[in-house]
């Protein structure tokens, strides 16, 4: 008996090339794909605006350099998206990444607007510190999602993933060592809690529901492996740890 496509991703295959992949398969691909690329652009419009006010050279650099990445992140992506006949024209023209909502908005995890980013890069940054904090926290989760998705079982797109996830790595890592400079005065400190309050349940919403009504199709065609629970738990510990080693818990 010849196995069917379908049956094959649920044993762990993979699929190669956009002409032998099902219509479902590809519109929830094309999906997870679209989130990642206006996510990186929605970060790196936003966090541009913070390049001027970040306090040292250093810290310019280190801010410049995660704007330029996360936008060639995007277009790696996008690539792939072009192979599957999406349309990319809008991503040609001016579109407003820079967008946001008010800071007292609650959106949960919904989408707004006319792009697929994460609800959490809706919402205004104030500031360095603010910039900072965001970044740890989103930096965190992105670590643990690539290694999620550098598991997919579209292979072109997991090794894209799977390229790009030191550099987000290191992102992350930047965003550490600017918190731990943040928190040697006092004033830093308690700037930090409070963007840490602001920003924790935001990206937290950004893992989803613990019991998504998605997680079993995508994962019959290998485009999940881990539930949103388990991914959330890695990121409460990653940062419940970095932390606790600052004296901000």
């Amino acid at each position: 008996m010849d196995m069917t496509i379908e049956d094959y991703l649920a044993q762990g295959g993979k699929l190669t090339s956009p002409g032998n992949v099902p219509p479902r398969y590809r519109g929830e691909l094309l999906r997870l794909m679209a989130t990642f690329v206006d996510s990186e652009l929605a970060g790196s419009a936003g966090f541009a605006d913070t390049i001027n006010d970040a306090p040292g050279i250093k810290s310019r650099i280190a801010a410049a350099r995660i704007v330029l990445e996360k936008a060639d992140h995007a277009e790696r992506v996008l690539k792939i998206m072009a192979e599957f006949g999406a349309n990319t024209d809008r991503y040609e023209g001016v579109h407003p990444w820079t967008a946001r909502l008010a800071r007292d908005a609650d959106i949960g995890a919904s989408r707004q607007g006319g792009d697929m980013r994460l609800s959490v890069f809706h919402y205004p940054l104030q500031g360095w510190v603010d910039a900072v904090v965001m970044n740890v926290l989103q930096g965190a989760a992105a670590v643990i999602q690539l290694r999620e998705f550098a598991k997919i079982s579209y292979q072109p797109l997991a090794e894209v993933f799977r390229a790009v996830a030191p550099r987000e790595a290191r992102h992350y890592e930047l965003g550490c060592e600017g918190l731990a400079k943040i928190v040697e005065t006092d004033d830093g400190r308690e700037q930090a809690r409070a963007s840490l309050a602001y920003w924790t349940p935001r990206v937290e919403a950004g893992f989803g529901p613990p019991k998504s009504t998605r997680f079993d199709t995508l994962s019959r065609f290998g485009l999940r492996h881990r539930p949103n629970a388990a991914l959330l738990a890695d990121w409460r510990a990653e940062t419940g740890k970095l932390l606790s080693d600052l004296h901000l818990t």
